[in-house]
């Protein structure tokens, strides 16, 4: 079958919620930094120290931190987030250098273009969003059914 959904994994509420979390975080680095929420652009000036202004080091060490403890958090207030990870390392490695590439490629990350280039009607983001949404789909689809 092309697409079924998974009604036991399917939590529509905490998906909800999460999203939720995200705009409210895009909105509110907007409206206190003046600045588009792009992970991949806060992980990229993290590695990049000389190039980033000390100013701009604190916040985004804050934001990255926040992002990296958040599961355990979470599971402090029994909220179950039990991430289950079935690749080996290479793969990881391998698939996390590829997304690294394709959002240097791309000028920017699914937070960067989706969630905040779309909600300013920006041409270049819906556009960026629509072709790497459509390659993953047309990759999950190769590997599910034709390998």
């Amino acid at each position: 079958m092309f697409f079924q959904i998974d009604w036991v994994q399917f939590k529509p509420i905490a998906s909800f919620l999460g999203g939720l979390l995200i705009g409210t975080s895009a909105v509110l680095l907007l409206a206190f930094k003046g600045r588009i929420l792009g992970i991949s652009g806060l992980v990229g000036s993290l590695m990049q120290i000389n190039n980033t202004p000390k100013d701009h080091y604190i916040w985004r060490l804050s934001f990255i931190s926040g992002i990296l403890i958040s599961p355990w958090i979470a599971n402090y207030f029994d909220l179950k987030v039990y991430p289950e990870i079935n690749n080996e390392y290479l793969t990881l490695i391998l698939g996390g250098l590829l997304v690294g590439f394709g959002t240097r490629m791309g000028s920017g990350c699914t937070s960067g273009h989706a969630v905040c280039g779309i909600a300013r009607l920006s041409h270049r983001s819906i556009l960026a969003t629509l072709i790497f949404m459509g390659s993953g789909f047309l990759t999950a689809y190769i590997f599910y059914n034709l390998i």
